[in-house]
């Protein structure tokens, strides 16, 4: 995992079988606004909000389709806008 940090973005190249993992890190850390994934042609996959407060139940349906994601990638970029 390669990581790079502006100053309102953070940018993680990640391996398919990592996308999963450090999404729920970044949910758990707690200040980010909206996560972006892109693939290595740099176009975005999947892109939603976080809010403060999400509980599982919300967050399921972006698990299931993250997990979806990393069956099929390779290579991904995750870009994290934080507050």
């Amino acid at each position: 995992m390669e990581a790079k940090n502006q100053s309102d973005h953070e940018y993680f190249r990640v391996s398919g079988d990592e996308i999963l993992t450090k999404i729920k890190e970044i949910i758990k850390e707690g200040n980010a606004t909206r996560v972006i994934i892109k693939n290595d042609k740099d176009e975005t996959i999947i892109e939603f909000p976080v809010t403060i407060g999400a509980v599982g139940i919300v967050l399921a349906p972006i698990f299931a389709a993250v997990g979806t994601l990393a069956a099929l990638a390779t290579k991904c970029t995750i870009i994290v806008e934080k507050k």
